[in-house]
């Protein structure tokens, strides 16, 4: 945080606005707009944008970064090879989405693509707490509760994330939900890597045997998946890809 170039980060933010207005002028103006700016004031069409973009910004980083990084630390964590590390965690917690992935995306018509999200990212909550509080302290524990967010976050809210992009899609551009969809994963993944390790570096830095800043950025990953949980409600229910039963 100290040597962040806060010039740079205002002027991004800065660009990222004039550009999104004068994009938005464009597509008003044009006789075949790429994205037509009245499929994005659709419910349907942002609260599904802000439910992906906080699932993955508040998870992202917790699996891939946050825990990786404190099963290699030989001072605050397990000291664990990279190899091992990523064997013990990173591939289960694959493998385990994989496997789970079809059964979630049969179970979303009969009961609810919404309902099967919630699950997922509700899921997903709770075993982020459980690596802030216990697993950090425990091995066993740090692997059960990344294979728990393999299933209710790659095996479930991941799935659930994606079918709602195709189901909720306008019936004349079949397109338009999953491509920002993508770009919405992107850039949560994005933010995600930007913010969680933040609080890893200043809590927990190189050399340091506490585990606050890991601690720290799980719970601020739970606390924006969290919000994600909330925003999901705003998603409308797909009527057409869902069945009375």
């Amino acid at each position: 945080m100290a040597s962040a170039n806060w010039g740079l980060v205002v002027g991004g933010l800065v660009l990222a606005v004039v550009a999104f207005l004068a994009f938005w002028f464009l597509e008003n103006r044009i006789r075949q707009p790429l994205i037509p700016t009245a499929y994005l004031r659709r419910r349907s069409s942002w609260a599904l944008l802000l439910t992906t973009l906080l699932t993955i910004t508040g998870v992202f980083a917790v699996v891939n970064g946050l825990v990786t990084s404190f099963a290699q630390n030989a001072d605050a964590g397990f000291s664990m090879k990279p190899d091992v590390a990523s064997l013990a965690f990173l591939t289960p917690y694959a493998l385990v989405g994989w496997l789970v992935g079809p059964f979630s995306g049969r179970l979303a018509p009969t009961l609810g693509y919404r309902t099967m999200l919630r699950i997922g990212i509700g899921g997903s909550v709770l075993a982020t707490l459980l690596m802030a509080f216990v697993g950090v302290h425990s091995l066993p524990v740090l692997i059960t509760a990344t294979v728990l967010i393999g299933i209710t976050y790659a095996g479930i809210a991941n799935i659930m994330l994606n079918g709602l992009g195709i189901v909720l899609s306008p019936a004349d551009n079949p397109g338009f939900l999953p491509g920002l969809n993508a770009g919405a994963f992107n850039l949560g993944a994005g933010l995600s890597f930007a913010v969680l390790p933040v609080l890893q570096v200043v809590g927990s830095p190189t050399g340091s045997h506490s585990t606050t800043g890991y601690t720290a950025g799980m719970l601020l990953g739970a606390a924006i998946t969290l919000g994600a949980f909330a925003v999901s409600f705003l998603i409308p229910r797909p009527v057409d890809a869902e069945t009375a039963e």
